[in-house]
């Protein structure tokens, strides 16, 4: 197995800053954001699009440090029925062609969410079957606005021999197992999972299980922890609270091992490693308690470990 970083976690720094760090650290990859709901801190998409200067400048800085891109990461709301749905779908499908340019096999993204019904505004995450409406609402997300989009992407990211690696999130679409399956069964094997354990932990889930579960559809591995919080035994586990600050939250995300114990970073990776998953482990660096350059050095050493001795 390798370990890479999504640049996102050295936000702050300069490309070849990031790339610097990133190899000190003895990593092997990197997973770029490319927009959505990435700053985007390293590339420009459109100047990739348009230069192969500057396509070979990233490349070749790349290759100075050994490093390989993982993947792209152009995750965002497609689905949105406003403004911001037009301007994802535009990025998703510029990231296919950059992908190819660059000779990068996957994209990680999110499946999206889209509105309730025709009219509506804003994106409406079904959670529960009741009241009764809410199973009317999730048959028409799916059939009207998502199983068209991603029978159309999918067909597209097919025929430049891509992967699409889609990360099962909260207040998507496509938020667990369940839902995932739904989505492969209507557009094919273009369509697999990049597995991010934390967001599972904080709804409750069994990252061994979902794995168990997943099998070969694991195209992409999001290396992220989430810890459950003394408040969740108040407030259950949904917490529409802003992300900082960390104190009085039901759940956090965390630099590995400081959710789930070092221990059950072993078990995840075994158990990667029991169904055939032997790439790249993706760091994704949120944890708001520490600085960026400890919680992705704890990441790395506990990553480091579990795969040594998994």
């Amino acid at each position: 197995m390798k370990i890479g970083l999504n640049t996102d976690g050295f936000g702050a720094l300069s490309l070849e800053s990031c790339l610097d760090h990133v190899a000190q650290l003895g990593l092997t990859c990197v997973e770029f954001g490319v927009g959505g709901w990435s700053s985007a801190p390293h590339l420009n998409i459109g100047d990739l699009l348009q230069s192969a200067r500057a396509r070979d400048a990233l490349l070749g800085m790349l290759r100075e440090r050994n490093l390989e891109i993982s993947a792209l990461n152009c995750s965002g709301n497609q689905l949105h029925p406003g403004n911001i749905g037009s301007q994802d779908t535009d990025l998703a499908y510029k990231t296919i062609e950059l992908a190819s340019l660059l000779g990068v096999g996957r994209i990680v993204m999110m499946s999206g969410l889209p509105a309730g019904g025709p009219g509506d505004k804003h994106p409406n995450w079904i959670t529960s079957s009741w009241p009764l409406e809410a199973m009317e609402i999730l048959e028409w997300q799916w059939s009207e606005r998502v199983i068209p989009f991603w029978k159309q992407f999918a067909k597209l990211a097919e025929a430049k021999s891509l992967r699409i690696c889609v990360e099962q999130h909260g207040r998507q679409a496509v938020y667990n197992v369940e839902s995932f399956f739904r989505l492969r069964e209507a557009v094919g094997e273009t369509v697999g999972v990049n597995f991010d354990p934390s967001h599972l932990i904080w709804m409750g889930g069994d990252p061994i299980s979902a794995i168990s579960a997943l099998g070969e559809c694991i195209y992409h591995v999001h290396g992220k922890d989430s810890r459950v919080e003394l408040q969740a035994r108040v407030d259950g586990l949904l917490d529409p609270k802003h992300v900082t600050p960390v104190g009085g939250r039901s759940w956090n995300f965390v630099s590995l091992g400081h959710g789930t114990a070092v221990r059950g970073w072993l078990d995840i990776i075994r158990a990667l490693k029991g169904v055939g998953y032997a790439d790249v482990i993706s760091i994704e660096n949120e944890d708001y308690s520490m600085t960026a350059t400890d919680a992705i050095s704890t990441s790395v050493n506990t990553l480091r470990f579990c795969i040594d001795n998994a």
